[in-house]
């Protein structure tokens, strides 16, 4: 994990690190402005959540080819400076108490949409400036200060917000972003720019190539539904466990806290014991069984009940399912750049993310439903239960193990096949 890889990767990694810090640094701040200083309704919460999620995610379809052609460096400083501007605003209209929930509604749309565009960008950078094996170390990086993040931001920003005020860490988020737009604005060296295919000119057919892209070959496909459904059935449980444990148990908010904080530690475990696990036993076996034990924790979560003992059963299940998440994401995040040709690779991930977003909007709202009818904990089991059978899509070993498929145009096949030969076995 120490190899070195470059002054311009260590600048997009440091703008990766300080907007993800400001991102868990105000996590649930938008629902926690809804509820204490605009009286929303908990249906008025759950829709500001999902709804702004899936707009947000159609929001940024048409960006798909406004990134994939334009140079990487730029869109990465626009929407950079998008989400600041969105984010500041909500202090700008809270000190003289002109703040709305159409505001919070709208501020949520347009920096989802602006974070879809810049993971977009960030990937296509990022597999122009690390190739070959250093690609898992990277991606080992960006996953193991993710889980950090994770670990640190929720409860400093609890804090933050106790002395003083729920906006605070609304602005500190908003100026991550601004510090993440400067770090980027520090890259030298070329850059990413990729030129329109001649024989592609309607702009629905630029909206399809990546989800083309992903269904022409068997590996991404499989890893594509494996992530949109295991993303989606965790996700949907998070607002259900929230009203479980504070709700229905009486959990204090520091126990609440606490139970996210710390297993998020064990997904920083997992992205360091990636590429040595990865080097030991092979790409295959490690993907494997990270995935299918990723399936298989979130079942524990049934087993919580009220005190110290349910607090004690969510930390070590989420724990497990965090660390396996952190050797998972990484390897799977760099199987999808090494498959992918380096000139769609933005329109690849694009709607990739969107795909993911709408997924967990749709299943979130599916399962408040559920638990409206059967209670909290029945519907966590329910999630529990189907999640184990994902791992069914995970790719086989002889995928794995071969080229990637002749991708819908010849063009992009020959620098597949060229990428494959010139990649890590």
């Amino acid at each position: 994990m120490r190899t070195g890889l470059g002054a311009a990767f260590g600048w997009l990694w440091a703008a990766y690190a300080v907007s993800t810090y400001g991102t868990w640094l105000a996590f649930g701040a938008f629902p926690l402005l809804a509820v204490r200083v605009l009286d929303s309704s908990p249906v008025a919460v759950s829709l500001l959540e999902a709804a702004g999620l899936a707009v947000a995610a159609l929001v940024a379809v048409p960006l798909g080819p406004w990134v994939a052609y334009r140079p990487k460096r730029p869109v990465l400083v626009a929407t950079d400076l998008v989400r600041f501007a969105a984010l500041a605003s909500v202090p700008v209209a809270y000190l003289p108490g002109l703040l709305g929930y159409g505001q919070l509604l709208v501020v949520s749309v347009v920096s989802g949409a602006a974070g879809i565009a810049f993971t977009a960008a960030s990937g296509a950078y990022l597999k122009h400036l690390v190739q070959g094996e250093d690609l898992l170390v990277a991606n080992g990086r960006f996953e193991s200060t993710s889980w950090a993040a994770v670990a640190v931001g929720p409860p400093l920003g609890g804090a933050l917000v106790g002395l003083l005020g729920p906006v605070v860490t609304v602005l500190a988020d908003a100026v991550s972003y601004l510090l993440s737009a400067l770090a980027v604005g520090r890259i030298r060296g070329d850059d990413v720019v990729v030129a329109r295919d001649p024989g592609t000119r309607s702009r629905a057919a630029e909206l399809l190539r990546g989800w083309r892209s992903v269904r022409a070959d068997p590996v991404l496909w499989r890893l594509f539904l494996n992530s949109i459904l295991v993303g989606g059935l965790i996700m949907a449980t998070a607002p259900l466990l929230a009203v479980l444990l504070l709700g229905r148990y009486h959990y204090p908010a520091w126990q609440y806290g606490l139970a996210f904080g710390v297993p998020a530690l064990g997904g920083l475990v997992g992205a360091r014991l990636c590429a040595p696990l990865v080097a030991r036993h092979g790409r295959y076996r490690v993907l494997a069984v990270s995935g299918w034990l990723r399936s298989l924790f979130p079942l524990g979560l049934a087993l919580v009940r009220p005190g110290v003992a349910g607090l004690v059963t969510v930390i070590v299940v989420e724990g497990l399912l965090i660390t396996s998440m952190g050797v998972f994401n990484p390897l799977s995040a760099t199987e999808r750049l090494r498959r992918v040709p380096a000139r769609h690779t933005a329109q690849v991930i694009g709607p990739w993310s969107v795909s993911g977003k709408l997924a967990q909007a749709t299943l979130m709202v599916l399962w408040g439903f559920l638990a409206t009818r059967i209670g909290p904990l029945p519907a966590i089991t329910v999630s529990g239960l189907l999640l184990l059978a994902t791992p069914l899509l995970l790719p086989k070993r002889a995928d794995l193990t071969c080229p990637p498929a002749p991708h819908p145009e010849r063009s992009v096949h020959a620098d597949s096949r060229k990428e494959w030969l010139s990649g890590p076995a």
